[in-house]
């Protein structure tokens, strides 16, 4: 059994990520996914939240929203809608992004795919700014 999995996280504009870990956590569909080397074979649908894996003995933090993941032979291929590494989050932006999707949703008047629209962006903002903030 090998003692790293190949990670690798990649959105329809770029690669954000490519690297040997030791773990990898993601959220899944049905809750959070933890891999280890020699994990099962697994494809599963991703969900907004925290993508986190362990490098060297130090933990690391991605935002993961929409895609999906795959696992085979010690390689963990994430192919996310969005993936952002920390720094990359604008805090102001997630915030203001978040405080106008509550006042929409406080007084929600359109249709039910649109609910589901907004609420899933609200998510969106609302894992940026947890993520954001645990960086500064």
């Amino acid at each position: 059994m090998a003692d790293k999995i190949q990670l690798e996280v990649v959105t329809p504009e770029r690669r954000v990520l490519a690297e040997p870990v030791d773990m990898v956590t993601v959220p899944g569909l049905s809750g959070e996914l933890g891999i280890l080397p020699g994990h099962t074979p697994l494809i599963s649908q991703l969900k907004t939240g925290v993508l986190s894996y362990v490098q060297d003995g130090k933990s690391f933090q991605l935002h993961v929203s929409g895609g999906f993941l795959e696992v085979r032979d010690d390689n963990v291929s994430v192919l996310a809608d969005v993936a952002e590494r920390p720094e990359e989050i604008d805090a102001a932006q997630a915030r203001q992004s978040r405080e106008r999707l509550e006042k929409q949703l406080s007084n929600w008047s359109g249709s039910e795919e649109d609910l589901a629209v907004a609420q899933a962006e609200l998510e969106r903002s609302t894992v940026r700014l947890q993520l954001a903030s645990t960086r500064a």
